[in-house]
Formats: C-alpha cells, structure tokens, sequence
C-alpha cells in the first residue's frame, strides 16, 4: 500500500450522536425582547403544554439578582441539595459545560431559553424596539429561526432579520397576545419531532436455563425470533433481531441482525445497542421467548405510548413490577440506562421503577408469559395446543 492509498488513522469511535443542541432535543432561544417578557412567554407555554410534555427552561442570573453563593456553597461545598415540600433543588458552584447541561436535562421534551443570554439550535425572535440593538447584535445567533413573534400591532420585522433569515417570509408570523397560536406552534413541532418506532426482538441470549436456543423454538411454522420480528413490523419502520456477534452468520438474511457492542450484559446489552446504533429513535423492544404474545398487546402499548416518559411498559399482574422486556424505549432513556450501567447495575427493571416511566395495566396479561425452563416450556405447549384445537 502507497503512502497515498493509506487510510487516516481514527482516533476515536465513529459514534452516532444524538440530535441534541446545547441543552436538548427539542430546544428554542427566545430573544429580541427584555427578559421579563421572554419569562412570561415561557411561563405561558410550559403552562400549557406540561401536562403532557416535559418541559424545561434556561436562564440566567441578572445584576439585580443576589451575586453571592447560596448555603454551603459559600462555606466551600461544591454541591448543594435540598429536598424542599414542594420540588428539590440542586445547587452546583461550577458552571455546566454543555456535555453535563445535556445529561441534565437529557429527558426534557422542550427547553424554552432565555436568549438573551444563551444560544440554543433553534429561534423565536420577538420584534420589538426596546431591544432591537440588543437583537441585532446577535445576528449571528440566528442560525435556524422558527418563528417570529410581534411585540406590538405596529412592529414591523426588521431590515437586518430580514437579510439574515433569507426564507422569514415563510415563517409563521404572530402577535406577542396571540398566546394560542403560539402555544400551537410549540405543540405542533413537538408532535412532529416524536421519534420514530423501530422494533427490536431479543434474540441474543444463551438459553442456558432452557437448555436449547428459545428463540430458535417453532412455535408458528417459523422459528419464534422471526414470528415475533413480523409481528413488530406493522407497528415499527425498521424491525431488527437482537444477537451476539458470533450468532449474526446463522440467521436469516431477510432479517436485519444487530449484533451486541454491549457485550455481557444480557438484555441490557440488547437494549443499549439498539439505542447507540439508533440514539434518535424509540424502540419497542420484545423478547423472543414471549410465545402468547399477540399483536393486539402490541397495539394496545403503541396506542398508550408517552413520549414524555423514558419508557412505557407494562405493569407484570404476578408484583406490579413493570416488563422491561415488551417495552418502548424512548430516545431519552439512553443517558439514563448509562447512568445506570455506570453506577453498576444492568437489570432494565430496576431502570423503569426508578425513572419516570409510563407503566399500563396489560390488557391481556397472560400474553406476558415467558418461557425459560424445560417445565415452562412443556406447560405452554400443553396452553397453545389447546388454543389451537379450541
């Protein structure tokens, strides 16, 4: 090989990053106007919309506000919690660089910003006179602009936004009082960044309680990893079979294979590579030793999916825990599985009963029976066998 023919060396991993800016997902700057209207606006929006989505807001501190360090701060601690009655407040002496402000609000459906003083991946500029300096010295930031808001009937927008955002004709243009519209505008673009679904049935385990492969098992004329891959595909754009690496040359090839990168960690490891492969889409995420399921308990979970919970699942009648292993994993519970995995842990159930998920009762919940001994299996044949001659 040639000097020129030879490849540049990577330093590091060719990562798939997630579709965040420098707070979230679904972030909004809103600037061009004094920051005691942008806080009302805010304030306007998130009440609305809170019940249904997570939303979050960013600011900054203002001259007039208390300089000083609160509580132990002070004294030198560099974090501070209190739990008060009615929300928690944590407190850290060190600014958050934009990696720790993403993992801190990693589950927000919407950030709404002060851009006055930070910038985010996307605008709402108000027009108003009281701060068109202030607004025009920040062209620069007005890099993917939504929205255009009117501060007064009169307000016309400005010649420098105008030669700024080429296509601001095109933009929704509203009056600051139009409060519906505007809080239209944010629940329209909210479900339309809702992540898409693809399905992903676990396939990759050793089956060493059963004693053979339960995913090669033929439960309906095919082998049961395949079954529950076609069950998945009219609910999911892509459907993909959970394996380990060693497994992906012995599956069919009219299925997609994703092969571990978490190795060793069992589901967990399913889950964590579908998410890193894909970290802006959901997962509805099966395992394939569930030979009851049927694809009106998968309708059933797609319909009552929340999108502002990390996970919807189903609640297990036996102990009221919830199923990891027929759930939707949201794009936002990739930082927390990791934040998980990091402290130690690698069980998904332990995950969805700490976190905020949506858990449903199910529908029909014998469909949740899984199978991993010899005698489950047995007992299951005798159940499908009477199914099928009933």
């Amino acid at each position: 090989m040639t000097l020129k023919e030879h490849k540049p060396h990577k330093k590091h991993a060719d990562l798939k990053r997630p579709a965040a800016g420098n707070f979230g997902r679904n972030e909004w700057a809103i600037l061009g106007a004094p920051c005691d209207t942008v806080k009302a606006l805010a304030d306007r929006i998130i009440e609305s919309l809170s019940a249904n989505y997570t939303c979050a807001y960013a600011d900054a501190a203002h001259n007039d506000e208390a300089a000083e360090l609160p509580g132990r701060l002070a004294s030198g601690a560099a974090l501070e919690y209190i739990d008060c009655t009615s929300h928690a407040a944590l407190s850290c002496k060190t600014p958050l660089n934009p990696f720790k402000m993403r993992a801190a609000f990693a589950e927000a459906d919407l950030v709404l910003i002060n851009g006055n003083h930070h910038q985010a991946k996307r605008q709402v500029i108000i027009i108003d006179e009281r701060k068109k300096a202030s607004l025009q010295k920040r062209v620069a930031q007005l890099t993917d602009v939504s929205l255009i808001i009117l501060a007064d009937r009169d307000s016309e927008v400005f010649d420098f936004v105008k030669s700024t955002v080429p296509d601001w004709r095109d933009l929704p243009v509203y009056q600051l009082d139009e409060t519906d519209k505007i809080i239209g505008f944010f629940e329209n673009a909210l479900k339309a960044a809702k992540p898409r679904l693809n399905g992903l049935v676990l396939a990759g385990g050793k089956s060493e309680r059963m004693g053979f492969d339960k995913g090669a098992v033929n439960w309906f004329d095919k082998e049961q990893r395949y079954h529950m891959a076609d069950m998945l595909k009219p609910f999911c754009e892509e459907v993909f079979i959970s394996c380990r690496e060693d497994q992906q040359g012995r599956l069919d090839s009219q299925y997609p294979a994703l092969a571990d990168t978490f190795t060793g960690l069992g589901p967990y490891g399913g889950i964590l590579s579908a998410l890193r492969e894909s970290p802006d889409r959901a997962w509805l995420v099966v395992a394939s030793d569930l030979p009851l399921l049927s694809e009106k308990t998968l309708q059933h979970l797609v319909d009552h999916r929340q999108v502002s919970a990390i996970a919807t699942a189903y609640q297990v009648t036996s102990d009221s825990f919830p199923e990891p292993l027929i759930t939707i994993w949201e794009p936002k519970s990739y930082p927390v599985l990791l934040s998980f995995l990091a402290q130690g842990y690698s069980c998904p159930r332990k995950v969805l009963i700490n976190s905020n998920i949506s858990l449903l009762p199910a529908p029909f919940p014998e469909e949740l029976t899984n199978v991993n001994t010899p005698e489950e299996f047995e007992a299951l044949k005798a159940v499908l066998h009477q199914k099928i001659t009933v």
